[in-house]
């Protein structure tokens, strides 16, 4: 039961959310976390200015804990420090403003009053200036709050791949069942062929068969026949590949990928015996395998 466990724990999906807070005398970030699936690690950042020079270390932080997955993360600060943020006003450059519109007044002979909230809106008049940032001091908030949305997204992530490895491990089962079925119904295929050859040439030639049949002829035909047909290797192949899929899931890690390829060569070992199968029966349950191949083939995309 302790493997199992384990086994579930080293799925992970790639879709998941976390969110995380943290709080200093004046300040607070807050930090949210959204994945869904992508081949690659793509980390897209929003977050203000002043936090910008932390960009490397939470790319870094977020790396070590997501390895697959188009993870948007959004940073918001907030600062209510007295002396945290000041306007500060170019009188000079307004000045400049004002006399321009002077100026443009008198050019067309408007006689319009030029209002400072009017010129406060001109580019660079008005500015929000921040208190000097202490990078390791905003480091040491930011942290702990985006170790908290990792945390929630990995949990999120991880159920997600607990529930998506249920559902595989059925489909896997249903799989290895068909596999065995084929191998009891393999050996049949030319035994029956022989019958229904004997029955055919019966019909045709009657009583006189054993004088123009040759038992040796019909031994090589069916010999010939369950040559084509025999998918002895194709079925210890698959095998095969069905424990490298229960095998690489508890080497845990990146799994997708791996999985991925697994699964194609799996469906390669199916089409085959698909291809050989002179058989009704086997064609059948090669039709199912399929199936439920290309249902695990969905699922696995949304696995790290």
């Amino acid at each position: 039961m302790q493997e199992k466990a384990d086994f579930w724990f080293m799925m992970h999906s790639m879709t998941g959310f976390g969110r995380g807070e943290s709080q200093m005398p004046g300040r607070r970030v807050t930090v949210e976390i959204r994945s869904i699936n992508n081949r690659y690690c793509d980390i897209q950042l929003r977050m203000p200015r002043l936090i910008g020079s932390l960009e490397i270390k939470i790319r870094q932080a977020i790396s070590a804990r997501l390895s697959r997955g188009k993870i948007d993360v959004h940073i918001g600060h907030e600062d209510t420090r007295e002396d945290g943020s000041a306007v500060r006003c170019d009188l000079m450059l307004a000045r400049s403003y004002a006399h321009a519109l002077r100026d443009i007044a008198e050019a067309i002979g408007s006689e319009e009053r030029i209002s400072a909230s009017v010129i406060g809106r001109f580019p660079d008049v008005l500015e929000v200036e921040t208190a000097e940032t202490d990078l390791d001091e905003m480091w040491a908030l930011v942290d702990p709050a985006l170790q908290a949305a990792l945390d929630g997204i990995c949990a999120m992530r991880a159920e997600e791949g607990r529930k998506l490895s249920e559902d595989i491990l059925t489909k896997v089962a249903a799989l290895e069942e068909a596999r065995e079925r084929l191998l009891q119904r393999a050996p049949q295929v030319p035994e029956e062929y022989r019958i229904r050859l004997d029955a055919r040439l019966t019909d045709l030639l009657g009583t006189r068969k054993p004088e123009i049949m040759d038992p040796a002829r019909l031994a090589g035909e069916v010999a010939l026949f369950a040559d084509k047909c025999a998918i002895d290797e194709e079925l210890v192949r698959l095998k095969s590949h069905l424990s490298q899929f229960r095998g690489a899931v508890r080497t845990g890690g990146v799994l997708g990928k791996k999985l991925d390829f697994i699964v194609q060569e799996i469906n390669r070992e199916i089409n085959t015996i698909g291809s050989k199968a002179n058989d009704i029966e086997i064609t059948n349950l090669v039709i199912g395998m399929k199936t439920e191949l290309e249902k695990i083939r969905e699922q696995i995309q949304n696995i790290e």
